[in-house]
């Protein structure tokens, strides 16, 4: 056999090493960290839940996930042991900033305007002209020409007319 025939098998060999090599170093790593829980630790689960540590034993974790709820977990159930910053984040909403002399920025935009005015005399003393924008104005239409005027007339006679005629709901119809 020659070398070009046996290079695709060693290239597939040493990305098999490779792949084999990163897993098992991330299987050691979450090994490593489920081994490292301490009570008192916030931890999260391969569910998703979040709950801070009691106590810790061989295989398995106490875990306290509310006011009265213990759950025992195994360790391999345990996802992410969590920095107390990052637990207090996620499950309290306390947000721990280094910023917190710095200028808050406000909820709404009413305080982004410098005036002292309140919004009804703001709106009373402006100049501007409220503009609807669904209607037309009168100025602005065309003069109507008078067989304009008669089309618009029967129209609105003949809505008129269907206005007044009773509907028949019982099923009956004049199509034959």
């Amino acid at each position: 056999m020659s070398l070009v025939t046996l290079l695709p098998f060693i290239v597939l060999i040493g990305a098999m090493f490779l792949m084999t090599r990163s897993a098992k170093r991330k299987q050691q790593q979450a090994a490593q960290m489920r081994n490292d829980i301490q009570p008192g630790s916030g931890v999260r689960t391969i569910g998703g839940m979040y709950a801070t540590v009691k106590e810790v034993n061989e295989d398995t974790v106490l875990v306290d996930a509310g006011p009265g709820v213990e759950l025992l977990f195994a360790k391999n159930a345990i996802g992410a042991v969590l920095s107390d910053d990052e637990y207090n984040r996620i499950v309290h909403g306390v947000e721990h900033d280094l910023k917190s002399d710095s200028d808050v920025v406000p909820d709404d935009a009413s305080s982004l305007t410098e005036t002292d005015e309140p919004a009804a005399d703001a709106a009373a003393a402006s100049d501007d002209k409220s503009v609807d924008l669904g209607k037309k104005d009168t100025a602005e239409e065309p003069a109507e020409t008078p067989a304009d005027t008669t089309a618009d007339t029967e129209a609105e006679a003949a809505e008129a007319k269907t206005d007044e005629e009773p509907k028949k709901t019982d099923g009956d119809s004049e199509a034959k």
